[in-house]
């Protein structure tokens, strides 16, 4: 039976089965093969679709309003300050009123209770392109990059290092289990994933061939690594005073070439940026400052390596999340 994704939401990677997730991927290498070949077809002519924003972006917003437009679809951006989304007019209503103009919506913010409501109530499929819980496009991206250099996703160990309760700690162990992968989160014990989602992502992981491990030593938690991934230690809308005790807590989960020892020698590094890995930005600078430190995340060294994929990864978010429109509005 083929799969029909056909006026779907795309909010979480807990919402699809592995199956639904691999028919992404295929089609995801599919358009970027068109798109490189010239021989693209407009799957969404006449479609109009809205960006609305709480947060700031550059990847998501790029990928959805160029996706869109290779696709022949149009469309509105509304960014933070740009609508009375959650100010004058609640989400509900929001949402009633998007769904009358649009064909699709997608939301990038703080709550995922937000996105939600906007995909219930609107009546047109809504994507989630962040929430302080799930980063679902983003996985999609990230996988796509791995199977294009190792051929494969079933059976890679995949480890996330830093704040693993945060939500791309979280989407990339959803997406670990759903595609039989062995995800290992490196990280301080109060920053390790929410046991409940834990729990469930290990009986995902059973019935795939994947599994979930957590581990305090990152030198430990790297041994045999295919694919090591980091992410900002401060996700945006936490308070400044955050820094200081989130630098203490994930220094020795930092991703650099001494604790990188004992992982593969193909191993491949992932981040999905921006990532804070010199001093040439001003956040850079100021934690720098306050702090004396010439990287957070990631070394340099890491980060301008051979190893390092990130470039390739911000490049899939224009493929992968123009499959999940096409898949969802288009004509296929």
């Amino acid at each position: 039976m083929a799969v029909n994704l056909k006026g779907r939401s795309f909010l979480k990677l807990l919402d699809f089965t592995p199956r639904e997730i691999r028919y992404l991927l295929n089609l995801s290498r599919d358009l970027k093969r068109a798109k490189y070949a010239g021989t693209e077809q407009k799957n969404m002519e006449g479609k109009n679709i809205v960006l609305l924003f709480q947060k700031d972006s550059t990847r998501t917003r790029c990928a959805f309003e160029v996706g869109a437009l290779d696709q022949g679809a149009h469309v509105t951006y509304l960014g933070p300050s740009g609508s009375q989304f959650g100010k004058k007019e609640s989400v509900v209503d929001s949402a009633k009123v998007l769904g009358r103009m649009y064909d699709a919506i997608q939301f990038r913010g703080f709550k995922q209770s937000d996105v939600e409501d906007l995909a219930k109530y609107s009546g047109v499929p809504v994507y989630n392109g962040l929430t302080d819980e799930f980063h679902p496009t983003q996985i999609l991206a990230d996988f796509l990059t791995i199977e294009e250099i190792k051929g494969d996703l079933k059976g890679i160990k995949f480890v996330f290092a830093g704040d693993a309760r945060n939500n791309m700690g979280n989407s990339l162990m959803v997406g670990c289990a759903k595609m039989g992968m062995h995800f290992v989160a490196a990280a301080p014990k109060e920053l390790w994933p929410d046991e409940a989602l834990v729990k469930q992502c290990k009986e995902i992981a059973a019935e795939t061939g994947g599994t979930i491990t957590l581990s305090d030593d990152m030198k430990k938690a790297c041994t045999d690594a295919d694919v090591v991934y980091t992410d900002v230690w401060v996700s945006m809308g936490e308070a400044p005073e955050v820094w200081e005790s989130r630098i203490k807590q994930l220094k020795p989960f930092q991703v650099s070439k001494e604790n990188l020892v004992n992982a593969k020698k193909d191993y491949l590094f992932m981040h999905c940026l921006p990532a804070f890995h010199d001093l040439n930005t001003s956040v850079g600078q100021d934690i720098h400052e306050k702090f004396g430190l010439e990287s957070m995340e990631v070394t340099d060294e890491i980060f301008q390596s051979k190893h390092s994929v990130v470039f390739e990864e911000a490049e899939n978010r224009l493929h992968t999340i123009k499959a999940v429109m096409v898949a969802t509005i288009g004509k296929q």
